[in-house]
């Protein structure tokens, strides 16, 4: 297996979702200056569910990262990689739409929780797979 490919496919998937980390971050950051709370959530609604997004994403982001990168380096191909990025990519996107727009239980972020955990299953059944030697 070309480990480079599989390096490069893991790359993308961890810059997306860095992007999406960043631009989670900002929205945080206009709500704060917008409300003008400078810590916690003020008792504003909107900033609360925006930094509800963010430490969302900050949650379950990093360890799925992980599991990508070490994926990569114990040879999965980047046809596992990929499917298994793009899954968690939407799914953190629909989550976060959803969260930001109610605090409700809404289809986005129930589709959001559905891509992350099969993301999560995935990486880990992957994961154990490529232990074995």
């Amino acid at each position: 297996m070309d480990a480079t490919a599989s390096a490069h496919a893991a790359a993308l998937w961890a810059g997306l979702h860095l992007i999406l980390l960043l631009v989670l971050s900002v929205l945080v950051t206009r709500q704060r200056r917008k409300h003008h709370v400078e810590i916690g959530d003020g008792g504003v609604p909107a900033l609360n569910q925006a930094i509800r997004a963010f430490g969302n994403a900050t949650e379950y982001v990093p360890a799925a990262l992980a599991g990508l990168g070490l994926l990569a380096l114990a040879g999965a191909p980047p046809l596992l990689i990929h499917p298994i990025g793009a899954i968690l990519f939407a799914g953190r996107i629909a989550h976060a739409v959803g969260l930001s727009r109610s605090t409700s239980a809404t289809l986005p972020r129930a589709l959001g929780v559905l891509g992350t955990w099969i993301s999560y299953v995935a990486i880990a059944a992957a994961l154990l797979f490529y232990a074995i030697p």
